[in-house]
């Protein structure tokens, strides 16, 4: 049995324990002997109580200080403070509860949590208080958007389903720059709160569907840009689009396939005001038939320049 005398013991905490340590004492104890957790346990409710009786002493600074001073019998020597708020369980025995977030200690527990099970002890009321409202639940939503307007930003219509069962539209707007996996919060656009409490959020995960030609990297961007047999070997200017505008690039003579060429400034520019660089990658693309005249050319023009291009290649 515990000693009802001594508070310090019922919450199992030291006497100079830390007003942290008699909460998180507290939590652990009411959460093991709650009566709703032992269901027809006598013994944890009672337990229970002298819990809530040791935590509402120790948890108030002045009560804690008559305390430890005159002991268990300290109301009687000037305090005259009981419990702040009582509740009545079935079958008889009060409990004493603190302002205290019981919802974060039952983890929402139920569809309102611990604020229906005190509804529950007291007969659906509170001493003569309203329950107080609650705040919504948040909504989970993903969406795919295109890669261009991950880049550029732009709008998007989603399709929310509420709990209710009815179907609205809402236009999300996409900030310049978003990355694959990032979130955008609408607040307000959650579920509703209970007994008029705040709606919840509405949590969007963004998903940036791939392009053809462009990859990101971080807030650079790479592009694969086709380039032909002439253009490669003798050099060109070639139109290249990006996020900002068709940008003329130079291909020097001689390039070869695989060779990057990179823009300043024409890369990524995000919400925060950051710009990447471009990178160009120039594949050399080849007509799938050539005919006759053609191949003696390529022939001809590889024996006048000879040369190894797998000469460095190594395991």
């Amino acid at each position: 049995m515990w000693d009802m005398e001594d508070y310090y013991k019922v919450l199992g905490v030291k006497r100079d324990a830390s007003q942290k340590d008699i909460q998180r004492a507290y939590r652990e104890l009411a959460r093991k002997f709650h009566p709703d957790m032992n269901p027809g346990d006598k013994k944890a409710k009672e337990k229970f109580q002298r819990v809530q009786q040791a935590y509402d002493v120790l948890n108030d600074p002045e009560k804690r200080d008559m305390y430890d001073r005159y002991g268990s019998s300290f109301q009687s020597a000037g305090t005259g403070g009981g419990p702040r708020y009582s509740y009545q369980y079935p079958g008889g025995g009060g409990a004493t509860f603190e302002e205290f977030d019981f919802s974060q200690l039952f983890g929402g527990r139920g569809s309102e949590g611990f604020a229906d099970i005190f509804r529950q002890f007291s007969g659906g009321r509170t001493q003569g208080r309203r329950a107080a409202p609650q705040r919504g639940s948040d909504l989970q939503h993903q969406v795919e958007i295109p890669f261009r307007t991950s880049i550029t930003g732009g709008q998007v219509a989603l399709q929310v389903r509420r709990p209710s069962g009815k179907t609205e539209s809402i236009t999300v707007k996409i900030p310049p720059g978003i990355e694959d996996g990032k979130k955008i919060r609408l607040r307000g656009q959650g579920d509703p709160g209970p007994r008029g409490g705040n709606s919840g959020d509405l949590l969007i995960t963004v998903r940036v569907a791939p392009h053809p030609y462009f990859r990101r990297r971080g807030n650079d961007l790479e592009v694969l840009v086709p380039v032909t047999l002439a253009e490669a070997a003798l050099g060109a200017k070639i139109d290249v689009p990006t996020p900002q505008g068709v940008i003329t690039l130079t291909v020097p003579p001689g390039t070869s396939a695989g060779r990057r060429l990179r823009v300043k400034g024409r890369g990524v520019t995000t919400s925060k005001g950051g710009t990447g660089d471009l990178y160009a990658e120039l594949r050399i693309v080849l007509p799938k038939e050539i005919d006759e005249a053609a191949a003696r050319d390529i022939r001809a023009f590889d024996q006048r320049y000879p040369m190894n291009p797998r000469a460095d290649l190594q395991w």
